[in-house]
């Protein structure tokens, strides 16, 4: 083994070579050597060996395996040292198998030699995106669970902090090629940052890219699957990847098979949803999926169907008026419980797709069950009515700090909530109905529309994608319709649903 001296020696006479130091190898594989010694020997080692590196190729495999000895060293200051140098051998041929090696040693739990290998990751990305991208998924498809999570999250984090310059079309597609590879087999977790990773794409921007991440989010959900409400597995990973999907959708990225799935498999199923997530209302969840993707919905082969199924779920939310006893009071012990929350959702999606088949109410059920269903609209009216009346008083004057409170922030969501159903109430008690009202979900935020602004045009080639919000997935901007709220609007619930009833 080398001696320090010794080290220095041939450091000497490497550097004094200057053209010619290709001829001196013996005085390298001295160099080499130096990983066999003590501390200080390691040390310079780790720093001769790359700077000499470029000039041996024959001694190229012995080089790099010299410096993954001493990445691996039990002196954290020298693996420190050694891995801050590894971008040095990333030449040729050679960078595949450091992007391998730099992957692996994410698995390091220091955080300051963690930080080394994600900027020596970083350096030959930028040298060679392919190359490099070749050793990240080597080990995300073949590596140890921990190589493999973090590699996954470096490419989460790390690709949009990358120049364009770096991610080609070129890179992007093999990125998608790679990743397609991955989502044959993903938990939940690693899906999710996929879709991060994918949606941040420049060529997935376009109506043709988000169109193949709603396909791959398709398979992913095993749309040609039945449903089986019971496996909470299964009913877990349609909910991940519907959320996954629903910022893809737009007028032009139908979500038209997503709905039909929804409709024809969970509705029915509802009620005996299961979920690993405890504390989760899974059917208020599942029903504002559906709410949101029912905006997005294209052209639908089984359009009455799903409407037929709607209108039977919705049913089930907006009870009869109770009996009244011969004394005119409730023949009951109490009224029944109105699902606000539910009702919403499921108005919504039936309002939404109703305007596909605007004449389902009159043509398409019988007379004794669309009379069912104005009574049940009737009594559901009234009940809002009082509910928006208590919900005005009580949040009546307040402003500021006292809306932030948790009751009325509830108050506030509930009285949204209450405004919405009123007003596509209100359109069903047209004659005949409407369905030309726009409000915005309790659960979203309002989008404001200046006058005048210019809405920017969807793109639908393959060119240059669209310019996009930093806050995410441009959306269609059609919710307009605000919700009151401070100054509550005077003439919200003055429409007479008896007299309407009784026009028809």
């Amino acid at each position: 083994m080398p001696t320090v001296e010794e080290l220095y020696r041939n450091y000497g006479i490497l550097a004094d070579a200057t053209e010619q130091v290709g001829q001196h190898k013996d005085a390298y594989q001295v160099i080499l050597d130096g990983v066999k010694g003590g501390t200080k020997e390691k040390r310079l080692a780790a720093q001769f060996i790359p700077k000499f590196f470029k000039h041996f190729p024959e001694l190229a495999d012995s080089a790099i395996n010299a410096q993954l000895d001493l990445c691996e060293d039990e002196d954290v200051s020298i693996r420190r040292q050694a891995i801050k140098e590894l971008p040095q051998f990333a030449t040729g041929e050679n960078l595949p198998r450091v992007a391998d090696i730099l992957t692996q040693l994410l698995q390091t739990d220091d955080s300051a030699e963690f930080n080394l290998v994600n900027n020596a990751l970083l350096s030959i990305f930028k040298m060679d995106a392919k190359g490099t991208l070749g050793g990240l998924f080597s080990q995300i498809l073949q590596g140890e669970d921990i190589v493999r999570e973090r590699a996954i999250k470096f490419l989460s984090t790390k690709l949009k902090t990358l120049p364009d310059e770096v991610l080609t079309k070129e890179v992007e597609e093999l990125i998608l090629t790679e990743s397609k590879k991955v989502l044959e087999d993903v938990t939940g977790e690693e899906f999710v940052l996929f879709m991060k990773i994918l949606s941040g794409l420049k060529s997935l921007q376009t109506v043709s890219g988000r169109q193949q991440l709603v396909e791959l989010v398709a398979e992913q959900a095993d749309l040609e699957q039945t449903f089986n409400p019971s496996d909470p597995d299964c009913v877990d990973r349609l909910l991940q990847c519907t959320r996954q999907a629903v910022p893809l959708f737009s007028k032009n990225v139908h979500s038209t098979r997503f709905v039909t799935y929804f409709c024809e498999q969970v509705l029915p199923n509802l009620s005996s949803l299961t979920t690993p997530v405890e504390g989760l209302d899974i059917q208020l969840e599942v029903l504002k999926l559906l709410a949101e993707m029912s905006s997005f919905c294209g052209d639908m082969e089984k359009l009455e169907t799903n409407l037929r199924k709607l209108f039977d779920k919705l049913l089930e939310y907006m009870p009869l008026p109770p009996e009244e006893a011969e004394n005119g009071e409730n023949a009951g012990n109490e009224e029944p419980k109105l699902q606000f929350s539910y009702v919403e959702c499921l108005l919504y999606s039936f309002h939404q797709l109703g305007r596909k088949l605007p004449d389902f109410l009159t043509a398409k059920l019988n007379a004794e069950k669309l009379k069912d269903f104005k009574i049940r609209l009737q009594y559901f009216a009234r009940g809002l009515q009082v509910y928006i009346r208590q919900l005005r008083l009580a949040l009546q004057g307040k402003t500021g700090e006292a809306l932030k409170t948790e009751e009325n922030k509830i108050k506030v969501v509930a009285l949204k909530i209450t405004n919405n159903i009123n007003v596509l109430i209100k359109d069903l008690f047209h004659i005949p109905p409407s369905y030309k009202s726009t409000v915005t979900l309790s659960w979203k935020p309002v989008q404001k529309v200046e006058i005048g602004q210019k809405r920017a045009n969807e793109d639908t080639t393959s060119g240059s994608p669209p310019k996009k919000s930093p806050t995410g997935p441009k959306r269609d901007a059609r919710q307009i319709y605000n919700p009151p709220s401070g100054k509550y609007s005077s003439n919200l619930g003055n429409f007479n649903y008896e007299r309407s009833l009784q026009g028809k």
